[in-house]
């Protein structure tokens, strides 16, 4: 009796969809009302936000420019020109009575000036809190009243096939609306982002819908949209979105310190392959190898040994290396580990603690005051450069100032090569002020002059 009236509902619906293009859809059917994201919209919606950047880069100039008899012969101004650019992107308002956004940190990168649109109209300018390019995820207050928040739920709860519902505003078009099912989960190994495990969907994302929501259909947050797979430039229904269990673990961390403070464990590992598998005689195929433990590390005191396999961490099962990684980079210092180990055909459990992977390096402020705000160790040759490794900086400290960031290398300090934190004190004793840095920041290697 339920199969045929569902198949007579269907025929009617097929045939006012055939009908005249004048005939209006009737609220109910047979007797039982359509289907409709209508009313889950109306209470999602409003805490979804516009975010346009202002990003000022020196303008180009020709070299006849920068001679001063020039410019004054023509009365050019002395100042360096400026141009303007402009990115769109999505937010997703977490936090109604602290105006907290959530959004990706490719959206709000290198911004001057970060403005925030609600859905009444009102435009906002956001400050930063805190930003994290190994997830992509940034978190912006904005001070505002009467804000509508999303409720972010447990994400780990959802299954392949679930639907969800994307909105934000791709090209400009504002509050857009798609809607899909969970393609896939656990998506890692793209090399979109440092630490990953997407939510894959069929909800149509494209350009200008990153940091925006991906909900199910209570209207609750379960991911936030950050990028799409597209070989010919356009979406193909290949999309995907941080997990919001992922993205609540970075925002908690990035409002209370401004940045995401990573702990280290000290173990390599590896995928478990069938090979690994038959060798080390597990049966199963989930779980990561340990390739390497270091020596006085955590894994160490843990007690964890080459050749085990990390079958769960903290009551998770691990899926394969890059999942277990994902998680591990999540964890804060002195988080505790639980780990499900196989070792010898045995299961066991290890506890430990995430350590503190600056707790050998000095404050700043100990070796010149223009450092001070900063972690600085003594000589790694990492990268194949020696150099001195920079860890935390605190926003707004003269360590700041001068440029130094988090992860930086530093190799010079006003143009004399330092190989010890002694060498910066002298050299810093002798010039009184920090006037240049060599630094590498990554791949690069960067300047960084006081003017």
């Amino acid at each position: 009796m339920r199969i045929s009236s569902s198949i007579r509902l269907c025929w009617i619906l097929l045939a006012l969809a055939s009908g005249s293009a004048r005939a209006a859809l009737p609220l109910q059917v047979a007797g039982q009302p359509l289907p409709s994201l209508a009313p889950m919209l109306e209470q999602a919606v409003p805490a979804v936000v516009n975010i346009s950047t202002v990003t000022r880069i020196e303008a180009a100039e020709h070299p006849l420019m920068r001679d001063p008899f020039f410019r004054r012969f023509f009365e050019m101004p002395p100042e360096h020109r400026k141009r303007e650019g402009n990115s769109l992107g999505s937010g997703i308002i977490v936090d109604a009575e602290r105006g907290l956004v959530l959004t990706n940190q490719h959206v709000i990168a290198k911004a001057s000036e970060i403005r925030v649109t609600l859905h009444d109209g009102r435009t906002l300018v956001a400050e930063l809190v805190g930003a994290d390019p190994e997830t992509d995820i940034a978190v912006l207050r904005i001070p505002a009243e009467d804000l509508a928040a999303l409720p972010v739920v447990d994400s780990d709860a959802l299954k392949v096939g679930d639907f969800v519902v994307a909105i934000g505003n791709p090209f400009g078009l504002s509050q857009t609306v798609t809607s899909g099912i969970v393609s896939g989960l656990g998506r890692s190994g793209l090399g979109i982002e440092g630490y990953e495990s997407f939510i894959q969907t069929d909800a149509s994302i494209n350009p200008g819908n990153s940091g925006g929501p991906l909900v199910n259909l209570r209207g609750e947050l379960v991911g936030v949209n950050t990028a799409i797979l597209a070989p010919g430039g356009g979406n193909i229904g290949i999309g995907f979105a941080i997990p919001a269990n992922m993205a609540r673990t970075v925002m908690e961390q990035l409002v209370e310190h401004g940045a995401m403070r990573r702990g280290l464990f000290g173990v390599a590992i590896q995928d478990l392959t069938p090979e690994l598998a038959a060798a080390l005689g597990i049966a199963r195929r989930d779980g990561a190898v340990v390739n390497a433990v270091e020596p006085d590390s955590a894994a160490a005191a843990a007690g964890l040994q080459e050749g085990d396999v990390i079958l769960a961490i903290n009551g998770a099962a691990v899926k394969g290396a890059d999942d277990l990684r994902t998680r591990f980079g999540l964890l804060p210092v002195g988080a505790r580990v639980e780990l499900d180990v196989s070792r010898g055909g045995k299961t066991r459990r290890l506890e430990g603690r995430i350590a503190d992977p600056y707790q050998s390096f000095v404050e700043g402020r100990r070796v010149a005051p223009g450092l001070a705000g900063a972690m600085i160790g003594e000589l790694d040759r990492r990268s194949g450069v020696p150099a001195l490794p920079v860890g935390t900086v605190e926003p707004g400290s003269p360590a700041w100032n001068a440029g130094l960031r988090e992860g930086d290398r530093l190799l010079q300090v006003n143009g004399q090569r330092v190989a010890s934190l002694r060498d910066v004190a002298q050299v810093l004793h002798q010039t009184g002020d920090i006037l240049s840095l060599r630094i590498q920041r990554g791949d690069d290697l960067l300047v960084l002059a006081r003017r």
